[in-house]
Order: structure tokens, then C-alpha cells, then sequence
């Protein structure tokens, strides 16, 4: 009879506990020894541990948790410092470069030598200032409809080659697999920069393009001493 009105007795949920645990945030100060006599299954599936050790280890692993966190931010802060160094590296030769060709040399050398990109080309649409430069590769004839598909980036084109020629500015034995399309900009798009790798991961659609963007901005107001606007 007796265990049956045990039975019949409601139960306390886990929420009911959980919930008075919370509202109750002194319960453990007044009875402390709790801690050391409730007995949790280890976390690392080695018998079982009291309370305030496993509260110790649930602390230690949020504090290797942090580290892990703050060592990937503290290298991500390196990466950028050291990629801001070389972009500004590049824009200082530019400013410095008075000829087309030598200014086209040092970005190709900065690009390929700092930024590891195996293969760069650079295409202008609009007229060269000189007859001479004229003759340079650059101002080699871009069909109309990659001239439009420039003009319609917002921000450089990052990913597989998308449905435009872009590996024949390579040369025939390149094999680039990603790309980064570039606009080059004055006051409307005038030419195209792209980097290529053989590389898959090199350049995705989802890489953050700020750096690549400021390259483009750099590279832009350089050509712009080059070319008829």
C-alpha cells in the first residue's frame, strides 16, 4: 500500500530542476558538500567523477576552447598585416613607375614573387595614350561580350572559370583551374585583371575579395596615366 502511494506521488521533472537550480543559484553554497558526493560519468569515459571536477574539466576545456580561438584570430590579424604590407609594397612601385610596360613588369613580378599567383593577365579596352604602347599585349582585342560581362561586376569575380574565355589569356599549355577577375575601373570599367591558379581552392566563391578589390583600385588609378579617357 505504501509503495503504491509512492507510485501515485508526481515526479519531478529534469526542467523542474534545472529551473530551481537556476532560481536558486545558493543551493550549492548551502550544501556544499553535494559537490564532492554527486558523482557524474566522466566526460572522457573514465569511471565517474565528482561534481566540482567535472565542473573543472567543463572549465578547462572552455579554456582551451578560448586559447584555440584567440591563436586563429591572432594568426588571421598576422595574415592581414603581412598582405596589407605587400599591397602597399605594390602600390608604392606603381606610383613610382613612369612606363607602361615597366609598370605592367612590376605587377606581373609583384603578383607571381608576394601573392604566389602563377598566372596574371591584364586586358584594356580603352585606347592607349601612346601609339607606342599600342602594340603592348594588353590592348590585344576583347570581344564585346566579355567587355559587358566586366562592366556588370560589382566586385571581383571569384571561382571556376565562368562562361568566358579567360584560360586562352594565358597562354595554350595553361591549365588554371580558379580564377579572380578584377574590373579595372576610371570612370567606367576599362580593362580587366585576372590572377589564375592550378589550384581549386586558390580562388572561391566565397573568399573574402577586399584585398583583391583594393589591388584593382591600385592598379586602376596607375593605368590611368596610360590610357585615353
Amino acid at each position: 500500500m505504501e509503495e503504491q502511494e509512492h507510485q501515485n506521488e508526481p515526479q519531478t521533472t529534469e526542467y523542474e530542476v534545472t529551473t530551481y537550480l537556476r532560481a536558486h543559484p545558493q543551493f550549492f553554497e548551502q550544501h556544499a558538500h553535494l559537490l564532492t558526493e554527486l558523482y557524474l560519468p566522466s566526460p572522457h569515459g573514465q569511471g565517474t567523477i565528482s561534481l566540482a571536477e567535472r565542473q573543472q574539466l567543463a572549465q578547462r576545456d572552455r579554456i582551451r576552447v578560448l586559447d584555440a580561438r584567440l591563436a586563429q584570430w591572432i594568426k588571421l590579424g598576422e595574415e592581414n598585416d603581412a598582405i596589407s604590407d605587400k599591397v602597399h609594397r605594390l602600390s608604392l612601385g606603381l606610383l613610382a613607375t613612369e612606363e607602361l610596360v615597366v609598370m605592367l613588369a612590376l605587377l606581373e613580378h609583384s603578383l607571381r614573387e608576394d601573392f604566389h599567383v602563377p598566372y596574371v593577365s591584364v586586358r584594356l579596352w580603352s585606347a592607349p595614350r601612346t601609339a607606342e604602347n599600342s602594340k603592348l599585349s594588353v590592348f590585344a582585342t576583347v570581344d564585346q561580350e566579355m567587355q559587358r560581362w566586366a562592366s556588370s561586376l560589382s566586385a571581383p569575380y571569384c571561382g571556376h572559370q565562368p562562361g568566358m574565355p579567360l584560360q586562352g589569356w594565358f597562354g595554350t599549355d595553361a591549365r588554371p583551374v580558379s580564377y579572380a577577375a578584377i574590373p579595372l575601373k576610371g570612370e567606367k570599367v576599362l580593362g580587366l585583371l585576372v590572377l589564375a591558379s592550378d589550384d581549386e581552392k586558390r580562388f572561391r566563391p566565397e573568399m573574402d575579395t577586399v584585398y583583391l578589390k583594393r589591388i584593382g583600385e591600385l592598379v586602376s588609378a596607375a593605368l590611368l596615366r596610360h590610357i585615353a579617357v
